[in-house]
């Protein structure tokens, strides 16, 4: 199918556009270490992604501690991945293949571009611009930008009235389940991206629009 008449797309951003995996494994080792917390594995790391921050420092203490973690050690953990993960946010995070070429081309197209991600807000900016991607996209939210995160459809919500477009006239794209309901959630259609993160589930289970294998055939699409 073709999506036709749509004026904004709007983007997940890790495991959709980036795979960032390298790079929080890296911050949250460190805080581990810190904490003399034996490592997490990166594979198992993946799997922790998508809730936002707080979620992956509480899934990553969990793996480590029996799944018992005290309310002390989580508040002593999460700063120190913060700042582990501020001071390097982008050095061996990449974009997936196809992704610089067809933002070009959905942007010379003239579609509006907007981002909406669980990760904080402070860390997005920087890495859109380490690599080379910012200039595409008009806007981006991210956890902590509004007072709920996908899978609410609130935030999508919120980027269709910044577009002054309706619903109908966007689409959310996402390799999670959280892109997905928060699109269901809108009533919004949707595209599921399945190379991404999403919790080694099938992307299928949640019912997007459509599904796509590689983020370069979205140019047959749009």
């Amino acid at each position: 199918m073709r999506f036709k008449n749509k004026k904004l797309l709007i983007f997940d951003l890790d495991g959709t556009l980036i795979n960032s995996i390298p790079d929080l494994t890296t911050a949250i080792n460190k805080m581990l270490e810190s904490l003399e917390i034996d490592p997490v594995p990166l594979e198992k790391i993946k799997s922790f992604i998508g809730n936002g921050a707080k979620k992956l420092v509480s899934r990553s203490l969990n793996y480590t501690n029996d799944n018992n973690v005290p309310k002390e050690l989580f508040d002593k953990a999460f700063p120190k991945f913060m700042k582990f993960y501020k001071a390097n946010p982008c050095e061996e995070t990449f974009l997936y293949p196809g992704v610089e070429e067809t933002l070009k081309y959905l942007n010379d197209k003239s579609y509006k571009m907007m981002i909406c991600t669980n990760k904080p807000i402070e860390f997005v900016e920087p890495i859109l611009e380490k690599l080379n991607i910012k200039i595409h996209f008009q806007k981006w939210i991210g956890e902590n930008s509004l007072s709920e995160k996908k899978p609410s459809g609130e935030p999508l919500l919120h980027l269709a009235k910044e577009a002054n477009v309706t619903v109908e006239d966007c689409l959310m794209i996402g390799d999670s389940k959280n892109d997905i309901l928060s699109a269901s959630n809108a009533k919004m259609e949707s595209i599921g991206l399945s190379y991404g993160y999403n919790y080694d589930e099938d992307i299928n289970q949640f019912n997007p629009t459509v599904v796509l294998n590689e983020f370069i055939t979205l140019k047959t699409l749009l």
